[in-house]
């Protein structure tokens, strides 16, 4: 657990063709969960440890 801790994940600093503009946050686990779901869903990647911890590292600490 992150103690409360909460994170960000911005979609606009991800290379895409999409511009994309999602702007998300939530402690760690929740986050990358719901960025993973987002970019399967609406970018078209496949769900890989990989990308959970390209996602993961892109995380911003102090997210709203």
């Amino acid at each position: 657990m992150d103690n409360g801790k909460r994170y960000a994940a911005d979609c606009r600093k991800m290379p895409s063709e999409k511009n994309c503009d999602v702007y998300m946050s939530g402690s760690k686990e929740h986050l990358v969960n719901a960025a993973v779901a987002h970019a399967v869903r609406d970018h078209g990647h496949k769900d890989s440890p990989e990308l959970r911890s390209e996602i993961e590292s892109m995380l911003e600490e102090g997210g709203a």
